[in-house]
């Protein structure tokens, strides 16, 4: 497999230099508004054949998230993947991290080598995906956890945070490219995770807010004019600074406690934002149909409408998935629950499209 990589995608190791990346095309393409409500998938997922992970989010949903496989391999975990190839940092073979102080240095070109086993969910993907033109999505750890995770693994947070930035703006540059590359034409949404943001205002948040909210933002106006940006936190987090940082696409679960932030989410759609909805739950028991995320979705909707937000905004700018990653579950649970993505996306597509019947558009 990693001869046939190397092969398909040419050199995939790649110093961290901005004109050594494809830019993947036309700006505005690349920004051009998703169709309404359609789904895509959120983090990890269970399976273990590359090939078959691949084929299963190519013809589950309307947007296919490359996927990345913790289960096949320690190495895809999120926090290993983005470690791969930074001199001085390793990572064991269960993903845990070691600190070299001796070799690490932390102006060294950070390496994107697609045939290293973090990337087996990569490969496999843009081979089967070959001569699609159509969106194609994808995520990558945030500079926040990121750097939080080489503060446990020994480096100071002044040095951990200055490394962590500079290694996610220079791997999601060159992963741009790496799709550019295999998938000519194909617009590409690049989702920055930031799990720990969820706790961004607590007294005990180890970084100021403000600190946090330039971090993540750095990585995003890194790929801004090439790809729509999104930013995912699984749990409910400060809306206002989610909005602050200033992403394409913010998205968060379904939650009635987002109503607290209605003013923020009113004007961020009002701004041309779009919000992905996190409809399907991923922890718990799992829904059997559509009904109970549908009729959750648009209770939330309906007061957020009742507290200012604009109902077609709500409907057109929208992008349905699951809650969070499906990684420790079963791939059936993981068709399951895509199964249910495309079923409220399909809602809301009908929804939309009355709207713009009704609107005479």
């Amino acid at each position: 497999m990693a001869n046939e990589g190397h092969d398909r995608f040419g050199s995939c190791a790649a110093r961290c230099e901005w004109n050594d990346v494809a830019e993947g095309g036309d700006p505005d393409l690349n920004r051009a508004q998703l169709p309404s409500g359609i789904a895509t998938g959120i983090g990890s997922l269970p399976h273990r054949d590359a090939a078959a992970a691949a084929e299963f989010v190519l013809t589950t949903l309307a947007l296919p998230a490359i996927p990345t496989l913790p289960k096949r391999s320690p190495a895809e975990g999120m926090i290993p993947q983005a470690l791969v190839g930074l001199a001085g940092i390793t990572v064991g073979q269960y993903g845990s991290i070691a600190f070299d102080a001796n070799s690490f240095d932390p102006e060294a070109p950070v390496i994107t080598d697609l045939n290293h086993d973090a990337f087996g969910g990569w490969r496999a993907f843009l081979a089967a995906a070959a001569g699609r033109t159509e969106p194609v999505k994808w995520q990558f750890v945030g500079p926040v956890t990121l750097g939080l995770a080489l503060v446990r693994a020994g480096l100071s947070s002044e040095v951990a945070f200055e490394v962590s930035v500079r290694a996610v703006r220079c791997r999601v540059r060159q992963l741009v490219g790496i799709v550019a590359q295999a998938l000519p034409g194909c617009r590409q949404v690049v989702f920055i995770d930031e799990p720990t943001l969820d706790e961004l205002m607590g007294a005990k948040f180890p970084i100021p807010p403000d600190v946090a909210v330039d971090l993540v933002s750095a990585a995003l106006a890194a790929i801004e004019p090439i790809a729509v940006t999104g930013l995912h936190v699984c749990a409910t987090a400060d809306i206002a600074s989610l909005v602050a940082i200033g992403p394409d696409v913010l998205s968060v679960p379904v939650d009635l406690r987002l109503l607290d932030s209605a003013g923020y989410l009113a004007r961020f759609l009002s701004d041309g934002g779009t919000i992905a909805w996190g409809a399907v739950p991923t922890e718990g028991p799992i829904a059997t149909s559509a009904e109970r995320p549908w009729r959750k979705l648009s209770e939330l909707w309906c007061e957020l409408v009742h507290r200012g937000a604009d109902p077609t905004q709500l409907r057109q700018q929208s992008i349905i998935t699951p809650e969070c990653g499906l990684g420790t579950h079963t791939a059936a649970v993981a068709e399951r629950v895509h199964r249910l993505a495309a079923d409220v996306s399909e809602r809301v597509r009908d929804q939309a499209a009355a709207t713009r019947f009704s609107l005479g558009a």
